[in-house]
């Protein structure tokens, strides 16, 4: 059978679709209503349906500037389909000799209090510099192997810019027994995730926030507040309140609680409610004018900050092995101690 004329106007050349790059192709009249995904593998002969489909579930598909969210999904003549292909997957990550701050290490696992901004696992744009890079070089082959060459070990992520304690596995009985314990969201069992973060407004006492999070359908690299979402469900506490140049409450420090770990979740929780995080770059985006608000020192502490102010202050999880409790906490690093003192005043 023939393969259908899919696109109007001039065809790529198939040879140019190069890794990396990004490639916009126009629906033709007779192709209205095809799956996205039978219509782009007919056409971009190079790439299998399956590779396709992980296109699409990875948010590299976009119809207009609409990120496509399912790749059975059907597509209108006129629409404009845009994909890009990541660059070539590096096969294995690299040993790197990069300083780590250790809480807690023995045979099975290993604690670490990750700084902001370094990643936690290689992925394009950060092959290398990464939290996986340096433990292979910290624990040479002593690591869980279950997360794949490029996840060694990994059972949790803490966001790029955020920092605080975050448990590595070394062992794959370590690694299944933690990943079980993260999968339950310390429902039935011993798993406490804390984390403090500083936001605009005050959200009132405490509070419950409970909002299915997916990915945002018009950002790649944003989720958002979605019904057909994942649960998602995070506890609030204020603990303190900072005041603008009037002496009205214009800034809060709170305490964050997971009952589950979706991509971004107090982010975008706290966003919901109305009160994003202090130098949310993605979430915050609305309260920029607030700045101009806070006294001359806090401003500048803010400005200066260049990372969401988010720390994982707290981690706790029975141990796989030795099934001891065990709890580990992380105290707020320089640049948010020197934000904290600002916005009070002290």
């Amino acid at each position: 059978m023939d393969q259908p004329d899919i696109f109007e106007g001039d065809e790529p050349d198939l040879a140019s679709l190069a890794e990396g790059e990004r490639h916009s192709l126009t629906v033709a009249e007779a192709d209205n209503g095809l799956r996205i995904d039978r219509l782009l593998a007919a056409r971009l002969a190079p790439l299998s349906r399956t590779r396709i489909q992980r296109l699409v579930a990875d948010g590299q598909v976009l119809n207009g500037a609409r990120v496509v969210g399912d790749a059975a999904e059907r597509v209108n003549a006129g629409d404009t389909l845009t994909i890009t292909l990541p660059p070539p997957e590096q096969a294995e990550p690299l040993p790197e000799a990069i300083p780590l701050t250790i809480v807690h290490e023995d045979a099975a696992l290993i604690v670490i209090d990750k700084p902001a901004g370094l990643v936690v696992h290689p992925a394009p744009g950060n092959w290398s510099g990464t939290l996986v890079n340096a433990l292979l070089h910290h624990c040479g082959d002593s690591l869980s192997g279950i997360g794949g060459v490029r996840r060694p070990g990994i059972v949790h992520r803490l966001d790029k810019e955020t920092s605080g304690v975050l448990v590595v596995a070394k062992t794959d009985k370590a690694h299944r027994g933690l990943s079980a314990q993260f999968a339950d969201h310390g429902r039935t069992g011993d798993l406490e995730r804390a984390y403090l973060a500083f936001v605009w407004g005050v959200p009132g006492h405490k509070g419950v926030v409970n909002a299915p999070i997916d990915r945002h359908p018009g950002s790649r690299v944003k989720m958002s507040v979605r019904n057909a979402g994942r649960e998602a469900i995070t506890h609030w506490t204020l603990l303190e309140t900072y005041p603008d140049v009037t002496g009205t409450p214009i800034a809060s420090l709170v305490e964050c609680r997971l009952e589950t770990g979706r991509t971004h979740q107090i982010r975008v929780h706290m966003a919901h409610i109305g009160h994003p995080l202090l130098a949310d770059e993605v979430y915050g985006q609305g309260f920029k004018t607030k700045l101009s608000k806070l006294t001359p020192r806090a401003r500048a502490a803010v400005e200066a900050l260049g990372r969401q102010a988010l720390h994982a202050a707290r981690l706790g999880f029975e141990h796989p092995v030795t099934h001891e409790v065990l709890s580990f906490d992380s105290p707020l690093p320089p640049e948010l101690e020197t934000l904290r003192d600002a916005l009070a005043g002290t």
